[in-house]
């Protein structure tokens, strides 16, 4: 299958048994791309980079035409917290990603914005910014992607607008993009089932879809405008089949990677949501 494939879809995988073993199980359930953590995502230090596994992940992910592939910050990486020490955290596991994303066949990087913790949304997102303008450079191939949340609690990211102002706030926003989930703007409140032109039009104009990079591709368990993060696997949720067809199939999203982060208990799940996505596909 060649890269310009119609449709660039794969899983969340673990390289807990390295890079080599991932591609592997990808290819193994028809994958085109995956999405991994870029070290524990409750937190920790980082897998080592041995070069030589890398060049030869580099080769391998050329020879099976793979499409991006998609880093994933730890969960407890909370730039917005109004707390100083997970602040500091977040600050050091962010700068650290960003240098071995360096050496890596990736150049997309998501993160949650995170959670003000109480503090208000303006503050979170001026630490937001402060730790992302105190890391990133011109001269960096990464880029850093924010993902759209469901709005539970106190987080940030709940809304286009709020991902906009900090994207507008970078300063160098050329390194900035979204990552859109599904699951998350259904929840919060964006009918991506019954007026998906609707959402991305609002997108476009807020945001831009020049700077929608990626897209995780989740049902939801709860309903529309619960503002609860709860993936469901596909078909099997609020969303249902039939508008992820349309999603996947959305000329405004052509030529994205989806990514899948339904619960599933083995890669059987993962090929059987993988097949059918492409029929999608084939039939569009």
């Amino acid at each position: 299958m060649a890269h310009t494939h119609t449709l660039i879809v794969g899983p969340h995988t673990s390289i807990a048994k390295g890079y080599l073993a991932a591609l592997k199980d990808a290819c193994a359930i028809g994958a085109s791309t995956f999405q991994f953590f870029t070290r524990n995502p409750r937190g920790g230090a980082a897998r080592a980079l041995d070069p030589e596994e890398i060049a030869a992940f580099s080769k391998g992910l050329a020879a099976h035409h793979f499409g991006p592939l998609l880093a994933h910050a730890p969960y407890t990486m909370n730039m917005a917290s109004k707390t100083e020490k997970t602040r500091a955290f977040a600050a050091e596991t962010f700068a650290d990603d960003l240098k071995r994303m360096a050496q890596l066949p990736c150049t997309l990087y998501n993160f949650h914005p995170g959670s003000h913790t109480g503090q208000g949304a303006a503050v979170g997102i001026d630490e937001i910014v402060d730790i992302l303008n105190g890391a990133m450079t011109h001269e960096q191939t990464t880029t850093v992607l924010l993902e759209t949340m469901s709005g539970k609690g106190t987080e940030i990211g709940r809304s286009f607008e709020e991902l906009a102002e900090i994207i507008a706030r970078v300063e160098v926003p050329e390194h900035m993009g979204v990552c859109l989930d599904t699951c998350h703007v259904y929840s919060a409140g964006y009918d991506i089932v019954h007026d998906l032109d609707g959402v991305l039009k609002h997108f476009d104009d807020v945001v831009g879809l020049d700077r929608l990079k990626a897209v995780h591709l989740n049902d939801s368990k709860t309903e529309f405008g619960s503002h609860k993060d709860r993936h469901e696997k596909l078909g099997a949720g609020s969303i249902g089949w039939d508008a992820v067809g349309r999603i996947v199939t959305h000329p405004a999203l052509k030529g994205l990677p989806f990514f899948l982060e339904t619960p599933q208990s083995n890669y059987t799940g993962y090929r059987s949501e993988i097949e059918r996505l492409r029929q999608f596909a084939a039939e569009s």
